[in-house]
């Protein structure tokens, strides 16, 4: 971020007076030097960029790249220094605008010499009917990928979460076989806190996002808490599901379970800035259950099917009206825990 245009972007929203002259006086007059085994080069003036680690710095740039897509119509999502621009492409046209929306972005870039790592800008297309047009940023075409990792999380063309799942269980076997070679006292409280800080977030991560539906990637997802359960010495030659109740755990397909419907009641409550109405329809059958049932549509594809607003579905309607009715997260939880308790076997 060049110090000079910095100020200008504040100025432009209404950032004047002391603060934009604090701001520019915070900015100027920094140098900096590269030292390498006790040599150093000489000095020299920074003129654009914030001091890393400050509270100021993220601020200062989410300002700066507030307008990037100003003359964007796709639409596009910022994350840090990660910008992602899509749209749906059925026609020649709509293959055109998304072309001219590359070529407005490149064009902010360079007025305000904040340019893009062009190797790193890849497009990755969606949908039988795509039709794989060629885009380019910058006079470079950008390269076609069948699978790009985004957040953490590797996003496949077909939207299948397989990779994703084998990725995530080498991971957590890593991080199992690393507690075993290190901690020689294997009881109940030291394995269990173990597990829970650092092997179970790495199968939950955004699990929302690529919860799989394939029995052999729930299958192998599972196993690894069969693992993790099994090197308690005192519990290891029980059965699975005694280990399970004797440790307090349910099985990861349940908490998955578990997980979507307390986002779902989230949505439906307004508890979370995401108007139900965008994700949900409610069920004109009112004869039955409770008055918040939805509606399931029908899909072809795994895709539709097994995604987030879809596959709650089902789930969500066999819930009883006290539940629904909750008016705080922690009592609905409270309730959910029961329900599923007799229906699903949670522990």
């Amino acid at each position: 971020m060049p110090h000079k245009r910095l100020v200008h972007k504040l100025h432009a929203h209404g950032i004047t007076g002391k603060i934009n002259m604090w701001v520019k006086d915070w900015l100027s007059d920094r140098e900096q030097r590269v030292v390498l085994n006790g040599s150093s080069s000489g000095w020299c003036r920074v003129t654009s960029g914030v001091p890393q680690g400050s509270v100021l710095g993220p601020l200062l740039f989410v300002i700066y790249i507030n307008d990037i897509d100003n003359s964007v119509i796709s639409r596009v999502l910022k994350f840090a220094d990660d910008t992602k621009m899509f749209r749906v492409v059925s026609s020649q046209v709509e293959v055109d605008i998304l072309r001219e929306d590359l070529k407005n972005l490149f064009q902010w870039s360079q007025e305000w010499l904040m340019l893009f790592n062009l190797d790193k800008c890849k497009v990755i297309h969606f949908g039988r009917n795509n039709p794989n047009a060629v885009y380019s940023l910058g006079g470079v075409t950008l390269e076609a990928i069948d699978v790009e990792r985004d957040l953490g999380i590797l996003l496949q063309k077909d939207l299948k979460v397989s990779n994703q799942c084998t990725k995530v269980v080498k991971t957590a076997n890593r991080v199992l076989g690393m507690i075993y070679r290190t901690f020689t006292s294997r009881t109940q409280d030291i394995v269990l806190k173990l597990y829970k800080s650092l092997v179970r977030p790495h199968l939950e991560y955004a699990i929302q996002a690529w919860r799989p539906h394939l029995q052999r990637d729930m299958n192998a997802i599972e196993k690894i808490q069969r693992r993790a359960t099994r090197m308690i010495v005192s519990l290891r030659d029980l059965p699975y599901e005694v280990r399970l109740s004797r440790l307090k755990l349910t099985t990861l397909e349940t908490r998955r379970l578990r997980g979507d419907l307390i986002e779902a009641f989230k949505i439906m409550k307004g508890l979370v800035d995401v108007k139900s109405s965008d994700l949900f329809t409610l069920s004109n059958n009112s004869l039955r259950g409770h008055s918040l049932k939805l509606f399931k549509s029908v899909y072809n594809l795994d895709c539709g099917k097994f995604v987030f607003t879809n596959r709650v579905v089902n789930e969500w309607n066999l819930l009883t009206e006290e539940i629904i009715s909750c008016s705080t997260v922690n009592t609905f939880k409270n309730k959910v825990d029961h329900h599923l308790r007799f229906s699903r076997g949670f522990i």
